[in-house]
């Protein structure tokens, strides 16, 4: 009987931290369109959240104990970071719902979270490249990213232009001002991931 050779455990970490991405990046485009409870919808962002950083504690631990690393170990370390900014990045906005008790999310922010889930997605297929040694491959999807984060800062120019002619109360505009920018910042974390799979094929290809 062959056996099956065991996975790199950085790539298998790397990999689980985007798996958990996206089951991030779906509960909030699922849920933030109908939000009925705002403290329930942090709390599971908050798991999300809690779940990547083990990930970021497996990988620091690994890193610490390993000598020879399947990518440059700075590469690794750079990857891990930028994709536990983007689960940050959820989280923080859902926290940012319970806080302010903000409980109907507009046509805009359904717009960022369907982009997040979206370069979710994608940063979910390249890491899954990246573990089988399918560099070239990757490009695709950072192409995708870039694509969609130019997709982010357009949606972020029409929320800032439509909220400063249409909401009066200097309170309320603060909230979603922040809100948009939150998102639109998680918009660019996802392209940082992007950014750093690049430099990983030109190092590497």
């Amino acid at each position: 009987m062959k056996l099956k050779k065991k996975k790199d455990i950085f790539f298998e970490t790397l990999e689980n931290m985007a798996d958990t991405v996206v089951q991030a990046a779906d509960y909030f485009s699922q849920h933030v369109s109908n939000l009925q409870d705002v403290t329930l919808f942090a709390n599971e962002m908050k798991k999300y959240e809690s779940q990547c950083d083990d990930y970021v504690h497996t990988i620091i631990t690994e890193l610490n104990k390993t000598f020879i690393t399947p990518i440059e170990r700075d590469d690794i370390m750079e990857l891990t970071t930028t994709l536990d900014d983007v689960l940050d990045g959820l989280e923080a906005t859902a926290s940012r719902f319970y806080m302010y008790q903000l409980t109907d999310p507009d046509d805009y922010i359904v717009q960022f979270a369907e982009i997040l889930r979206q370069s979710a997605y994608e940063i979910q297929k390249a890491i899954h490249l990246l573990s089988q040694k399918k560099l070239l491959a990757i490009r695709e999807y950072t192409i995708r990213l870039n694509d969609l984060e130019n997709q982010g800062d357009e949606v972020l120019r029409n929320c800032i232009k439509n909220l400063f002619a249409t909401v009066p109360d200097p309170i309320e505009l603060i909230k979603r001002k922040e809100i948009y920018e939150r998102l639109e910042t998680t918009t660019d974390a996802c392209e940082h991931v992007a950014n750093v799979l690049e430099s990983i094929i030109m190092r590497n290809s």
